[in-house]
């Protein structure tokens, strides 16, 4: 049980970066005035970082067992 909680660790730290990555397109997309990578960069920065602020909120950081 405990390598499917070290896999979900660093699932979260994987999808907090890409979140991440989506709020700096945001800034370059502005700069850019391109509205479809303004559009997809978001989407990926609220769905990624979601996840990950939920899954903390709901396990901790690192996950324990329950």
């Amino acid at each position: 049980m405990k390598g499917v909680f070290r896999q979900m660790n660093l699932l979260m730290i994987i999808f907090g970066l890409i979140a991440i990555c989506g709020l700096l397109g945001i800034v370059q997309s502005i700069r850019e005035k391109n509205v479809l990578a303004l559009v997809f960069n978001a989407g990926a920065a609220a769905i990624f970082g979601w996840f990950v602020v939920m899954t903390i909120w709901h396990q901790g950081f690192p996950p324990t067992l329950h």
